[in-house]
């Protein structure tokens, strides 16, 4: 599934990182504890968390992580939305909670 289908699917806004927008996402990981996504997430994961430090995206850089959602409606900070227009990772928001935005992406096949 392309990200693209998810942001529109999902009503998520698209903060930054455009230039990935057409990557295949093949599932959905949770966290938010860095060295924990960096040992269970996998290549290709939409990663969901509500951490917005610009360490986020040398993770998702790390991991070959799809896109990176930022649950909850947490504000993300300056260094981290240039971060995913340097990577092409996109970066992702939504005012759903990881929970809810989990259970929609389960719908959808992810």
């Amino acid at each position: 599934m392309l990200i693209r289908d998810i942001v529109k699917e999902l009503g998520l806004k698209v903060v930054a990182g455009d230039a990935g927008i057409d990557k295949n996402v093949e599932g959905v990981y949770i966290g938010d504890l860095l060295s924990l996504v960096m040992a269970k997430a996998g290549s290709s994961n939409i990663w969901i968390t509500i951490q917005t430090h610009i360490n986020v995206m040398a993770v998702a850089t790390l991991v070959d992580i799809s896109a990176v959602l930022i649950a909850e409606g947490v504000e993300i900070d300056e260094d981290t939305i240039n971060k995913s227009n340097e990577e092409g990772i996109p970066l992702l928001k939504s005012d759903l909670s990881a929970y809810e935005l989990a259970c929609k992406l389960k719908e959808m096949g992810l």
